[in-house]
Parts: structure tokens; C-alpha cells; sequence
């Protein structure tokens, strides 16, 4: 549904493909090619799922109370390293996988506007649409009405 609203929504006068990340319980990344068609994709626990694997599957790893991201790379406190490195796993496989000279990176889902700060890419080239996926719905449901009822298409 992302696909569908980004190829629907996005200006792209330059018909670089575009790679969506949805930032939710799994950051889902699609890579659509200027034409419109899907190339594939990764799925990536997202933050929230990482921060809760950490605490059920270790014996002393709980899951940060503040959500205060360092920005040292390396670090003595358990929970500020815990958050670092949450965020370098899922930043890094966007910024590893985007390319600015190819590719419009949008971002959508619960925790893109939260995340999307933290890429360290050409911001012109990176447009966060936290409700890509419900607007990806609507067109979508749109357009079933417009088949099943040839009228409503013109109305």
C-alpha cells in the first residue's frame, strides 16, 4: 500500500526509483524502479521490537525508560549503547541500501519521523510521509469503488 500511494503522490520529475522504508514493528524496505516496479525488499526488526528483544531474550538487558539517542559512537552507559546501536542497525541498513543519486527515500510508519533524523544521507532526496500506508489504503479503496461502480468514477 505504500508502493501504491508513493508511485500515486510523490513527484519524482527526475524517474529515480524510489525506496520506501516503512519504520514500524518491522522496518519494511521496498525498492521500486523508475518504471514503477517492485525490484524486492528487506524486513528488519524495527526499534521497538529490537529494544524488546534485547530484555526477553538477555538476563540483564532492560529496555531504556528515556529514549535520549547519544550522539557518541561508543558508549559506557548499558542503556545509551543499547539505543545507539538500535538505531545504527536500522540507519545503517538505509543508509547501506540508498543512494542519493539514484533513489528518493521515503519514509512512513510510527517511528519515521522519530528515525528519519537519523540518516546521514542528502536530506533533499529523503521525504518522510508518516501516513504513507493509510494513504496507500485510500487510493487503494478508491479505486476498487471507481471499478465496481462506474458512476462514482465521475462524481
Amino acid at each position: 500500500l505504500a508502493c501504491l500511494a508513493a508511485l500515486n503522490i510523490i513527484a519524482n520529475p527526475l524517474k529515480k526509483d524510489l525506496l520506501i522504508a516503512d519504520f514500524g514493528t518491522i522496518l519494511s524496505i521496498t525498492k521500486l524502479n523508475s518504471n514503477g516496479s517492485i525490484i524486492g525488499g528487506q524486513l528488519i526488526p524495527g526499534f521497538l521490537t529490537q529494544l524488546k528483544s534485547m530484555e526477553q531474550n538477555t538476563k540483564n538487558l532492560k529496555i531504556p525508560k528515556k529514549y535520549d539517542i547519544p550522539t557518541k559512537d561508543f558508549l559506557i552507559n548499558t542503556d545509551e549503547a543499547i539505543l545507539k546501536g538500535v538505531i545504527n542497525s536500522l540507519t545503517g541498513v538505509i543508509n547501506s541500501s540508498f543512494n542519493p543519486l539514484q533513489d528518493i527515500l521515503i519514509t512512513c510508519g510510527g517511528d519515521s519521523k522519530f528515525l528519519t533524523k537519523f540518516l546521514k544521507n542528502e536530506t533533499a532526496n529523503i521525504i518522510n510521509a508518516p501516513n504513507l500506508v493509510m494513504e496507500g489504503m485510500i487510493i487503494h479503496h478508491r479505486s476498487l469503488n471507481s471499478y465496481s461502480n462506474p458512476r462514482s468514477a465521475t462524481i
